[in-house]
């Protein structure tokens, strides 16, 4: 790549030449002064910067509590746990930074903290680190640079002019209750005993590449390349167990749970106030959709996950985030949606509510059915049963009402047996899966943990049957085609059985209508 310099005394980041990289051509938009006048001119006059150091985290003693339980499985390892990098939505245009859920759920940082920072715990003698463990707790960042460094005005990516203030080292230190040092010290700090020194270096998987590629690196260089067996199953381990870290809640997780859940309540409210502004707008699910991501970015951090806004026969479609279609009178429209809060908990919550407030007498009949079935599933989620219990419950009720209607090709009991499953074809889906600081939390858990696992107190998790009955789907009477109906709840795990975190939401048909009607006033 040339560079070169005008006659006025600038440059860009370059001038575009014949022989300028390709992956340069983004910064061909701007130039900046070069000029030592310039220069000196940028970087004086400056008032003293506020101080952003403050209390710390409220989640800090939380955060040391679930560090030391790892810790206590992996005595003399090195644990390496990445926020993550800033990822390109457009050439040289970053989405908002989202750190790993493990980083965040094991540091306390949320919302746009802390790219590129990484958080490790460094092995000491057994019981002398941290709170008696076997670890000592490091994060490396990239602090705050001085005003008097090009970084502070011409680095679009950490540059204070461009993106804010950092916090310095002090800072993440006070907020965290972690020492921080700089980033530039983390490769000899993750290559110290590693091989013939005694130390296992291990890295949660999917995070970052760049860090994943550096310890692949150091392993190599210590003889201890991840190609061993040893090596490659030890970061399946450890990814394992930073998402079964998350299977039980503490209090903190559980009050953030609430937060995520009664703020997505009252988005659900939004939505029934614009229900008429909906059937208005030939893209009328997207005025659904654009009503809770505004509520959702106004009194939280962003949506969970791509909102759902499924009206008519869309609601047949599980996973229908194109949101462009109309919303009519008499039909249903099914939501699925959740407000992710500013520490990453989410909530995920579904309705699927009559346009004009008012079920038809099919519609009713369906959605009475789904009722039942998750009404079924809540009566076994209690201390003691196994996860996959939920999902049990709530098939026996449907293959029951679906025999009843005359639908279904054989029994109920037999279409309930592995070999036969032909309920399944109107509802293709789990009825529960974990949530938390993901929408599907725990997601790298081992089965004998997930599905298999005994349900605790503390375990957080959606119950969501449903019946979707395609437009062009020949098996089922006209009546039924194009109508999708899922009810979906965040349940906690208490003592004694569960609580219905999202029972403020009404779940029959009775109770939503007047819901609805006490909404629109």
């Amino acid at each position: 790549m040339t560079q070169h310099t005008s006659t006025d005394g600038t440059e860009g980041a370059t001038r575009p030449t014949d022989d300028q990289a390709l992956a340069e051509r983004v910064n061909n938009r701007s130039e900046r002064p070069s000029s030592e006048a310039f220069k000196a001119f940028m970087t004086s006059g400056w008032a003293p910067r506020p101080d952003l150091s403050g209390d710390p985290l409220p989640v800090a003693e939380f955060t040391a509590a679930r560090r030391s339980t790892l810790s206590a499985s992996f005595a003399g390892t090195r644990l390496v746990v990445p926020a993550g990098g800033l990822k390109v939505r457009s050439n040289d245009c970053d989405y908002r930074f989202r750190p790993h859920s493990a980083f965040a759920h094991l540091t306390g940082f949320g919302t746009d903290q802390e790219p590129d920072a990484v958080l490790v715990l460094h092995p000491v003698e057994e019981g002398s680190g941290d709170g008696g463990g076997n670890h000592h707790a490091v994060l490396y960042v990239r602090p705050l640079a001085p005003r008097d460094t090009t970084e502070f005005y011409a680095d679009a990516r950490y540059g204070e002019f461009w993106v804010g203030a950092r916090p310095t080292l002090d800072d993440v230190s006070e907020a965290t209750g972690i020492e921080a040092r700089h980033i530039d010290e983390l490769r000899d700090a993750l290559a110290k005993d590693v091989g013939e020194g005694g130390v296992r270096l291990l890295v949660v998987e999917g995070a970052d590449e760049e860090i994943e590629a550096l310890v692949e690196a150091i392993r190599a260089e210590a003889g201890a390349a991840s190609s061993e067996t040893e090596e490659t199953s030890g970061d399946d381990v450890l990814s394992e167990a930073v998402s079964e870290l998350r299977l039980v809640k503490d209090d903190y997780e559980i009050g953030q749970m609430r937060l995520a859940v009664d703020t997505t309540l009252d988005g659900f409210a939004e939505i029934v106030r614009n229900l008429r502004r909906a059937t208005e707008h030939r893209r009328g699910e997207r005025v659904i959709e654009t009503t809770f991501d505004a509520h959702a970015r106004l009194e939280g951090n962003a949506v969970g996950y791509e909102t759902i806004a499924a009206a008519g026969a869309h609601a047949t479609t599980l996973h229908y985030t194109t949101n462009d279609g109309a919303v009519r009178e008499g039909e249903l429209v099914l939501v699925d949606a959740g407000v992710e809060v500013d520490s990453l908990y989410t909530a995920d919550v579904t309705r699927t509510l009559p346009v004009d407030g008012e079920y038809s007498d099919v519609q009713r009949r369906i959605y009475q059915a789904v009722l039942d079935a998750a009404d079924a599933s809540f009566a076994v989620a209690r201390p003691g049963a196994k996860f996959r219990d939920l999902h049990d419950a709530a098939m026996k009720v449907l293959a029951a009402r679906l025999e009843e209607w005359g639908l279904l090709p054989v029994s109920a009991e037999e279409s309930l047996t592995p070999e036969g499953q032909q309920h399944r074809r109107w509802m293709v889906h789990g009825t529960s899966h974990h949530l938390g600081i993901d929408v599907h939390d725990c997601a790298q858990a081992r089965r004998d943990m997930y599905m298999d696992g005994i349900l605790e107190p503390g375990m957080v998790f959606t119950i969501e049957p449903g019946l979707y009955f395609k437009a062009d789907d020949l098996t089922v009477p006209e009546e039924y085609r194009g109508i999708g109906i899922r009810i979906e709840d965040d349940v906690l795990v208490t003592e004694d059985g569960n609580e219905n975190l999202s029972a403020a939401l009404p779940r029959t048909p009775e109770a939503l209508e007047e819901w609805m009607r006490s909404v629109r006033g």
